[in-house]
């Protein structure tokens, strides 16, 4: 009989492919859902091939039984649970103190995302919260792993993230290959894709891995999908989840049949079958009301069917986004990708506003440590700080900004790190390291259609001056809370503001 492995030990080992099964825990405390997922967990446990069940918290922003309950349930049955981690509902000391609760009931598992944002509550909706972006959370937790952050214990987490390649404009992808390399440099130690069904996207994502050294183990995410279901993804109405307007064709045809299930069980077999081809790490497996014996055939007819997988990629899973950008040449053979990056001087110009130029010409003479102004701004600044000016001083730049920026007052400003666009008003989640994953072709989860996703504008404006790369380079702090509705300009020539953060 095979040894069941942890979730940690099967990543680890190149002749293995992880298996974890989702599962969605739902409202309530002792309701069909949770029953379910007790008894889901109960199965797996016995399952050698299955390494984890994945928790999720929170999907789609509505509220759930916390994710720290079913996780507790799942380990006292026998089987590693991955618990979803996110930032939207917490602020950071809240975090902390669930990773105390969570270290203490010996889970170590966690996949760290932003999170889906809120969208119903008691009486409303809720407020969310976004304190932390996930790469501030994968951040905390590699210093609470080895003692940096506190004198406590070391704590013991196997902390992962998410990446989403299934985006169709050339400035989404790059926003979330960037975001990709902070969340490596900050600890991450696997990553798990957002959901969709193009295999040359999976390429993509494997072969940009390597090509930039990011030595981290790639899980694939394989979704059940059904018919009203794949129609709410493909209207945008599930974030982050791509399912395109062929696929949905060939899911109408197949909704004629007596076997539909047996059809939709066979393309996630399939799926399976292309990522192991593909050699991914590992696989997540889910989709609603999945059953143990479906979970198995997935397993068992995705091993069978894995040495015939680059046809089966061509054919089940060559499903595009219409005009899409893709990282690398396509390999007209495969019908995947060459190891050769697509030159993207050729896939779009930049842009560069004036807005933004005067902006950028107003801080290098006022703010910028090189210019010659810089030694009597800041003796003035320093002067204002610790006089009657500061109140007056603190009103204009609120104004100023306010009508440039849309301030909010943080006291924390950044924004001159993110092409002169401010996180906190024009982002719905304050995201200060990258996007979120929940874009569609450029527009803001949050408001499609009437937003643009804050990064896509970033990246258009750094490639129209040559240095989008710095979107992978700077880690970005959290905002200090002490600083809200005070002078980020004194702050900054006062040595009180991010840049100063010893993080």
């Amino acid at each position: 009989m095979t040894a069941k492995l942890s979730l940690q030990a099967a990543l680890a080992d190149p002749a293995q492919l992880s298996v974890t099964w989702e599962l969605v825990p739902g409202q309530g405390a002792r309701e069909k859902a949770q029953e379910h997922l007790v008894k889901m967990a109960e199965l797996a446990a016995k399952d050698a091939k299955i390494n984890a069940v994945t928790i999720t918290d929170n999907p789609g922003g509505k509220s759930a039984i916390a994710v720290y309950a079913m996780a507790v349930e799942a380990k006292r049955l026998g089987i590693d649970p991955l618990v979803h981690f996110t930032g939207k509902d917490k602020n950071r000391n809240a975090l902390e103190s669930e990773l105390y609760a969570l270290e203490r009931a010996g889970i170590e598992n966690l996949l760290v995302m932003t999170g889906d944002y809120p969208v119903s509550g008691y009486s409303g909706n809720a407020k969310p919260v976004f304190d932390f972006d996930a790469v501030h959370v994968l951040r905390l937790i590699g210093k609470m792993n080895d003692s940096t952050y506190t004198k406590l214990a070391p704590t013991h987490f196997f902390a992962g993230a998410v990446v989403s390649p299934f985006k169709s404009t050339e400035a989404e992808t790059m926003a979330q290959y960037y975001k990709l390399h902070k969340k490596v440099a900050n600890g991450s130690r696997f990553i798990i894709t957002q959901l969709g069904y193009d295999a040359r996207k999976f390429d993509e994502l494997k072969k940009y891995v390597m090509l930039n050294n990011l030595a981290v183990p790639l899980i694939g995410n394989i979704f059940v999908l059904s018919l009203p279901v794949a129609r709410m993804m493909n209207k945008n109405l599930i974030p982050g989840c791509v399912v395109t307007d062929s696929l949905v064709a060939r899911l109408e045809e197949e909704a004629a049949h007596s076997n539909k299930r047996e059809l939709q069980l066979l393309r996630a077999a399939r799926q399976y079958a292309v990522l192991k081809g593909l050699q991914y790490d590992g696989v997540n497996i889910g989709g609603h009301g999945l059953s143990y014996q479906d979970v198995q055939f997935i397993m068992e007819k995705g091993e069978e069917l894995s040495s015939n997988w680059q046809d089966i990629a061509a054919a089940e899973f060559n499903h595009p986004q219409a005009g899409g950008f893709y990282f690398f040449e396509e390999d007209a053979a495969t019908g995947l990708n060459t190891c050769q990056p697509a030159d993207r001087r050729r896939t779009g110009p930049g842009r560069t506003s004036l807005k933004q130029s005067l902006m950028n010409m107003v801080h290098g003479v006022a703010f910028d440590q090189q210019s010659p102004l810089y030694p009597a701004n800041r003796a003035a600044a320093r002067y204002i700080d610790k006089s009657w000016l500061k109140q007056p001083f603190t009103g204009a730049e609120y104004i100023t900004k306010t009508i440039t920026n849309e301030c909010r007052f943080c006291g924390d400003c950044a924004m001159h790190e993110l092409g002169f666009i401010c996180p906190m008003s024009q982002c719905p989640k304050q995201q200060r390291n990258g996007a979120c994953g929940g874009s569609r072709d450029g527009w803001c989860e949050v408001y499609p259609g009437k937003q643009k996703c804050i990064y896509v504008k970033m990246y258009e404006e750094f490639k129209g001056r040559g240095r989008e790369d710095r979107m992978k380079e700077k880690y970005m702090p959290p905002c200090n809370w002490d600083l809200h509705r005070t002078s980020s300009w004194l702050n900054y020539f006062n040595g009180r503001d991010y840049n100063n953060n010893k993080d």
